[in-house]
């Protein structure tokens, strides 16, 4: 539990159990209970869309639905997402690219690309009807976080250091089959839809994350945000298809 907590409270807001322990090992080991964290983000949002639709048009609950998750995940995401794109898009050297990852500050090409990010899941949930789209909620923050599981315990780290790194160095042998296993569990009773749709989007992560670790030379905390965001922006478009 202290390990399921651990992840929780990194990738999340949600605050249960006061934490001092915030070891490399300890952050490693939570690793394989992304996805299940991945299963209470998706009840959460898919909860909230349900209740929201009984009052709310489309395009509020839409922009909801968006606001909800950022203040669950407390925009982690997006900001690796962003600095993802400063870096990657910027045309400069390997090195130079970690660099500008690096900086706190946020340049034209993440701003640019999170507002499409946006666009884009702001229109697909907006065009779901309410009964789709609370499945839809539900598998992708678990796609999402499936596909940073794969990120972290299949593709070298870029940095010599990082908080990202101690997720990439701890995580022991079993955690891909684990986090597998529970977003299997997850998403199986769904239905051939959701289970296209989760798989599509996990390809599309992993597909992204080898484009990352080719540029990069490996990948780093900001790209597995980066992944997560695009992994789940496919789910939700795999599934409207």
């Amino acid at each position: 539990m202290k390990d399921f907590f651990t992840g929780l409270q990194f990738l999340t807001r949600i605050r249960i159990v006061e934490q001092t322990d915030w070891s490399p090992d300890s952050f490693g080991r939570s690793v394989k209970y992304f996805t299940l964290i991945g299963v209470v983000i998706g009840l959460l949002l898919a909860g909230l869309a349900y209740v929201f639709a009984q009052f709310l048009p489309s395009h509020v609950l839409a922009a909801a639905i968006i606001i909800a998750e950022i203040i669950l995940t407390g925009g982690l995401h997006c900001d690796g997402f962003m600095d993802t794109a400063d870096g990657v898009f910027s045309g400069r050297s390997r090195e130079r690219m970690l660099e500008i990852m690096k900086d706190s500050r946020v340049g034209a090409n993440g701003v640019v690309a999170f507002g499409l990010l946006l666009l884009l899941k702001y229109s697909l949930i907006a065009d779901m009807a309410p009964a789709m789209l609370t499945t839809a909620l539900f598998l992708m923050p678990v796609a999402g976080r499936m596909a940073m599981v794969i990120s972290i315990t299949s593709f070298p780290y870029a940095r010599p250091d990082g908080m990202g790194k101690a997720f990439a160095q701890y995580a022991g042998r079993t955690t891909l089959v684990i986090a597998g296993v529970i977003a299997l569990i997850a998403i199986i009773p769904f239905g051939m839809q959701a289970a296209i749709s989760a798989g599509s989007a996990v390809l599309a992560g992993v597909l992204s994350a080898r484009y990352f670790a080719k540029v990069l030379g490996g990948l780093t905390g900001d790209t597995y945000g980066a992944i997560t965001e695009i992994t789940e922006l496919v789910a939700l478009l795999v599934f409207i298809i």
